[in-house]
This record gives structure tokens, C-alpha cells and sequence, in this order.
């Protein structure tokens, strides 16, 4: 006989006994990791805080911060707590501070991006100005992100508002497109290479500055490459591309870098772009966020912007991709 394994349930938690004033206090107790400043982060008495901590240690029972010498070190739970109760009081603000209509006029709210250098260089001044004139008293919030980021991209577009990267990364989520690029091959401009222009077999003997470059991390253009059988010698890596230039001038290096980024370089910086002598196809822009913020109004507003800069900027009118083909990403 077939032995059918037990399904193993947590039981549900009766939030209506829970008081929702001790998530403000783990999220500053976890980020501080300290009493005394999460106190001061909160305005509350250190003693007041303490009683938090207690009760906190006694719903985990878990001591959460431990005493090593002078200072306190998270426990591993607390290590596990500290993203998400930061995302779950992200959450818990959203939901009191919906409004029926947004008016940009008169928010306070802070947006988040998370992006990278480049459509910072490309957008991020057009978004800043067109904030600044309609929504004067919101905050533009510009975070760097990583392979680690776009990994649990899910998770982060909770807390953070859009997240900026070519389709082909992420599935599961909303997203809309925002404008083309193209990729060029950028030498040093003293290279030889920079007069008689670029072979596939300089490609696998040059060395390389790559971006993002790892098992799950690259740009979609050193994927092409790497389809095709062209095997960088990579010697650089990077997380950004504004660092790029430095690394390739002067040397005989090469790298792959957007024609946008590219034109709005100084004259001066030393280095060349060239045409890939392969096939790097198109690069699509993109913005994407959780579908729970579909309909959000203030959501709506903030992509509204993004869409209007994007156009402003590069002169091409934002794509919107429906409901049907977000979900048609999770198949």
C-alpha cells in the first residue's frame, strides 16, 4: 500500500491579536542593531524599547540581537527578519496611505527606482525635472541594482517601485517598454583595431571589461555573444557602465556599451565606438513592478512620468504592455 506523505500546514496567525506597532520597532531594531539608536530612530525612551524587545523575543523566541563585546549582532532568524520586515512595513504604509485619487501636487511620497547608471544617464534627469514641476514635494529615490536584486526581483518590487532592465530576465511580473538602443564595441582610441575596425577573432583575443558578468549576470547583448560560440577573455568585471571608458582607455582592452551612453560621453575620454562584428541585436529598455500595484494611483502616476521622460529624452513614444501579456510572461 501506497503510503501518502502528510501535508505539513503552518497555522494561520490571528493578525487581530497582533499589534502592528512592534513591526515599526523590529524594522528599527533590525536595521539599527542597537536599542539605543532604533530608540532615537522612533522617538521613544530607551526603556519603552526595550519592553518592545522583550515581546518581540518572546513571539520568536528568538533573542534576535545578542550582545559580542560593545555591540549587538543579529541572530540568523534576525538576519531572515530584517529584508522582510522592512518589505512588509513598505506594505503596511501603502495600504494607509492610499487615497481615493493621487494628487502629484500635494504627495509626500518617496519613489524608489532601481536601476543602473546608464538609464540614470539617459532618464534620470528628465524624471527628476518632470517630478520637480508636478509633484514638488515627492522624493526621487535612484538605488543601484544588482544580479542579487534582479535574482529576487519579486521580493524588492514590494518595497521598491519600478525596477529598470531588458525583458528576458524576469517573468512573473508587470512591465512596460520604454525606448531602443543598440550596442556598440568601444577600444581604446589609439588602438589599432579602432582604424581597420573589428574582427570575431579580436573579440576572443582581446581582453575584456565585462558588466554583470556571472552565471546568471550579464547584458543581453555578451548572452548573444556567448550563443554564438565567441568566448570573451574576460579580465575586468564591473557592476556599472559609467566606469567602463576609464577601464578601456589607454589599453588594449575592449567592451560592449549602449550608443546612448556612449553620445552623451565627453569627446575626451579616450575611447572609440565601433560596430559589433556580430549580430548583437536590438536593446529594449524597460521598466517593471509588481502586479499588486497594477492599479495603484500613485503607481500609475509614477509610470505615467517614466513614460513621458522616456519619450522626452529619447524622442520615442513608451510601449504599453497590457494585463494580458504580463501574465503572459508567467507561462
Amino acid at each position: 500500500m501506497t503510503r501518502i506523505s502528510p501535508i505539513y500546514r503552518v497555522p494561520r496567525m490571528n493578525l487581530a491579536s497582533l499589534d502592528l506597532n512592534l513591526l515599526v520597532s523590529l524594522d528599527a531594531l533590525l536595521q539599527q542593531r542597537s536599542v539605543t539608536r532604533a530608540a532615537a530612530q522612533m522617538g521613544l525612551s530607551q526603556p519603552a524599547l526595550s519592553a518592545s524587545l522583550a515581546r518581540l523575543r518572546r513571539h520568536f523566541d528568538d533573542e534576535l540581537l545578542t550582545r559580542v563585546g560593545n555591540e549587538y549582532r543579529l541572530t540568523p532568524l534576525a538576519v531572515q527578519l530584517r529584508g522582510l520586515a522592512r518589505i512588509a512595513l513598505t506594505g503596511v504604509e501603502r495600504v494607509f496611505t492610499a487615497q481615493p485619487a493621487f494628487d502629484p501636487a500635494s504627495s509626500t511620497r518617496e519613489f524608489r527606482l532601481l536601476t543602473s547608471d546608464y538609464v540614470v544617464a539617459v532618464l534620470g534627469d528628465t524624471v527628476a525635472a518632470l517630478l520637480a514641476e508636478e509633484a514638488p514635494h515627492t522624493r526621487l529615490r535612484l538605488a543601484m541594482h544588482s544580479p542579487a536584486i534582479v535574482d529576487r526581483a519579486d521580493q524588492a518590487l514590494l518595497s521598491a517601485d519600478l525596477l529598470f532592465l531588458p525583458p528576458g530576465f524576469l517573468t512573473g511580473l508587470s512591465r512596460q517598454d520604454l525606448y531602443r538602443d543598440e550596442w556598440v564595441c568601444v577600444v581604446a582610441a589609439d588602438n589599432p583595431v579602432a582604424e581597420v575596425g573589428l574582427t570575431v577573432r579580436d573579440l576572443e583575443t582581446l581582453p575584456w571589461v565585462a558588466t554583470y558578468h556571472g552565471p546568471t549576470a550579464s547584458t543581453p547583448a555578451a548572452r548573444q555573444m556567448r550563443m554564438l560560440g565567441i568566448e570573451p577573455q574576460v579580465q575586468v568585471v564591473v557592476e556599472n557602465f559609467l566606469t567602463v571608458p576609464a577601464l578601456v582607455a589607454g589599453s588594449d582592452r575592449i567592451a560592449l556599451l549602449q550608443r546612448r551612453l556612449v553620445d552623451l560621453l565627453p569627446l575626451n575620454v579616450g575611447i572609440r565606438a565601433l560596430p559589433c562584428p556580430f549580430d548583437a541585436g536590438p536593446l529594449i529598455e524597460a521598466m517593471w513592478w509588481h502586479p499588486a500595484y497594477d492599479g495603484d494611483p500613485e503607481h500609475e502616476y509614477l509610470r505615467d512620468v517614466v513614460a513621458r521622460a522616456a519619450e522626452m529624452a529619447v524622442g520615442e513614444e513608451a510601449v504599453p504592455i497590457d494585463r494580458a501579456d504580463s501574465d503572459q510572461q508567467k507561462k
